[in-house]
C-alpha cells in the first residue's frame, strides 16, 4: 500500500479550489433555492476562507516555535495556501453578490470587508512572477506583510461585533485574536534572536 502523499504547488491549489467548489455546491443543494441556501453557502465559504487564511498567516510563526516537517511544509506551500484562500473568498464574494441581487433588502455593506478585498486583490495579483518582479523585492515584501496584517484585522473586526449572536463567532474571534498574538510574539522572538546573534 502506497503512503498517502499530500499535494503541493499548483496541485495543492487545485485540490483546495475543487474542495471549495464541491462544498459550496453541496451546501447550495442542501436547501431549496432562496435566501437560506445562499446564506448557508456564504457562511460555509467564510469558514473555509478563514481556515486557509490562518494556515498562510501563521506558517512562518509556527516554524519559529514548532520547527517540524509540518511547519516547514506550511512555509513551503504558503503561496498556494494564500491563493486557495483568495479563491475561496472570491467564491464567497460571488455568493454575496448573488444574495444582494436577489434579496437587496437584506444586503448590508462593510467598510472593513471592502478594504480587505482590495488588499486581497493586490496580494493575489502580486503572487505571480511578473508583477512581483515589477514591484521589486522590498516593496513586495512590505505589501504582503502589510496585507496579511490588514486581513487579520478585518477578520477580527468582522467577528467581534457578532460575538453576542453566539454560533461560531466567539470561537472565530478567539482564534484570530490568538493568531495575532502568537504572530506578534513570534516576531519578537525572531527580533531577539537576530539581536543576540549580532551581539555574539
Amino acid at each position: 500500500m502506497k503512503p498517502l502523499t499530500v499535494p503541493s504547488g499548483w496541485k495543492l491549489f487545485a485540490t483546495l479550489a475543487g474542495l471549495t467548489l464541491f462544498m459550496t455546491a453541496v451546501v447550495l443543494l442542501s436547501y431549496p433555492p432562496g435566501a437560506q441556501s445562499l446564506l448557508s453557502a456564504i457562511r460555509a465559504t467564510a469558514r473555509s476562507s478563514f481556515i486557509l487564511f490562518l494556515l498562510a498567516f501563521l506558517a512562518s510563526s509556527l516554524l519559529t516555535f514548532v520547527p517540524s516537517s509540518g511547519s516547514r511544509w506550511l512555509v513551503r506551500e504558503r503561496r498556494y495556501l494564500g491563493l486557495a484562500f483568495a479563491f475561496s473568498h472570491a467564491v464567497h464574494a460571488v455568493l454575496i453578490y448573488c444574495h444582494a441581487q436577489q434579496f437587496p433588502e437584506q444586503f448590508s455593506s462593510s467598510l472593513p470587508g471592502s478594504i480587505g478585498y482590495v488588499f486581497l486583490l493586490l496580494l493575489t495579483v502580486t503572487s505571480f512572477k511578473a508583477p512581483k518582479r515589477l514591484l521589486g523585492g522590498r516593496a513586495w515584501k512590505a505589501l504582503h506583510s502589510t496585507g496579511m496584517w490588514v486581513l487579520a484585522v478585518v477578520f477580527c473586526l468582522s467577528f467581534y461585533p457578532r460575538i453576542p449572536t453566539g454560533g461560531g463567532y466567539p470561537l472565530a474571534f478567539a482564534l484570530i485574536f490568538s493568531a495575532i498574538t502568537f504572530k506578534l510574539v513570534a516576531k519578537l522572538a525572531q527580533h531577539q534572536r537576530r539581536t543576540a546573534s549580532a551581539l555574539s
